[in-house]
């Protein structure tokens, strides 16, 4: 393993300019070109294509195409969930999603980073940090979760939000940057139909 890809992988400075995360990067882009290439009626296609993108990937587990990421082999996707139209997943660092979560269209998960330093920014130095979505967690059209962000299982994110800091199990956030509306009680329990 480079030197770089070590250093990315424990969170640290790195250049993305080094031939083993290019050559990762580029694996990633050919299984993605195949991937949001494939037609509605190829879901099997998808699925194995996804299982060789992604680090893991639970049953059952559908992302609409287009869907976009640097690596895939960073992001573990857990049963039941749903990923929406326009999907970026920037997996320099881990990306962590849960069982049956919810992500609507044009949802960015960003473990990307770079230095408020001018100078090392300058000279491409950049580095990541890991986003965790417990289970069950949906998070609306267009929300945008930062470098190093938590949500907690059950929690509902509001369209549009911009998530910069961790949010606890069991709440609803909106806003930008993302604030808690309120914890998710009793009222919100609606009675569910037979599927009969």
């Amino acid at each position: 393993m480079s030197v770089m890809k070590e250093r990315m992988l424990r969170g640290e400075l790195y250049l993305a300019a080094d031939p083993q995360l290019e050559a990762d990067n580029a694996r990633a882009q050919r299984l993605l070109d195949r991937y949001n290439a494939t037609g509605h009626d190829e879901q099997g296609l998808r699925d194995r294509l996804l299982r060789e993108l992604l680090g893991a990937c639970g049953d059952g587990v559908v992302v609409k195409p287009s869907f976009r990421c640097d690596y895939g082999r960073h992001i573990s996707i857990g049963e039941g969930t749903f990923v929406n139209y326009d999907a970026i997943f920037l997996d320099v660092a881990p990306i962590t999603i849960g069982a049956a979560g919810q992500i609507a269209t044009r949802v960015q998960l960003l473990t990307a980073t770079h230095p408020v330093d001018p100078g090392p920014r300058r000279a491409g130095w950049e580095s990541g940090q890991p986003i965790i979505l417990g289970d069950n967690v949906w998070l609306g059209g267009g929300v945008i979760v930062c470098p190093g962000v938590t949500i907690g299982d059950d929690t509902v994110v509001g369209a549009g939000a911009v998530v910069t800091r961790d949010l606890p199990a069991g709440v609803v956030a909106v806003g930008n940057p993302a604030r808690i509306l309120r914890e998710i009680g009793e009222t919100d329990r609606v009675a569910v139909p037979d599927r009969a």
